[in-house]
């Protein structure tokens, strides 16, 4: 079982205030890919006394420790995920802003080739892909 960021946090030897913790369990429930507003609001209905602030610095002081990866899809918000997730890639949609996390065997398997075709070993990569539904216009 994959540690949870509460124990990621007390293994980095993060002093973890009961703010923290509520913040680390915020995250840790997550299942798409908050910015910190959506993890203050989230934050706060646990404990109104959570600032905005906190939020910010909290999410810092993970980042800063390994423990989480910020991600930013070119909507001007800066979004966040656990750092030892199994590698996915993602699709932006366009109109919602909805985040879908996929793993492709066959994309894998083509970075790896195109890779090695340009004569090197591939260490890792990041795929975003941005679209819009097909039953949409543009």
């Amino acid at each position: 079982m994959p540690d949870t960021i509460l124990t990621l946090c007390e293994a980095s030897g993060l002093r973890m205030t009961e703010q923290r913790r509520i913040i680390a369990g915020v995250l840790e429930q997550a299942d798409d890919h908050p910015d910190v507003e959506e993890l203050y609001a989230r934050a706060s209905a646990r404990d109104p006394r959570i600032s905005i602030a906190t939020v910010y610095r909290t999410v810092k002081l993970f980042e800063e420790a390994g423990i989480l990866e910020k991600r930013e899809f070119g909507d001007g918000r800066a979004r966040y995920e656990t750092a030892d997730r199994d590698h996915h890639d993602h699709l932006i949609d366009l109109n919602s802003g909805e985040v879908i996390e996929f793993v492709d065997p066959e994309i894998e398997e083509l970075q790896e080739q195109i890779a090695r075709k340009l004569g090197y070993r591939l260490k890792g990569h990041r795929l975003e892909l941005y679209g819009v539904p097909l039953n949409k216009k543009e």
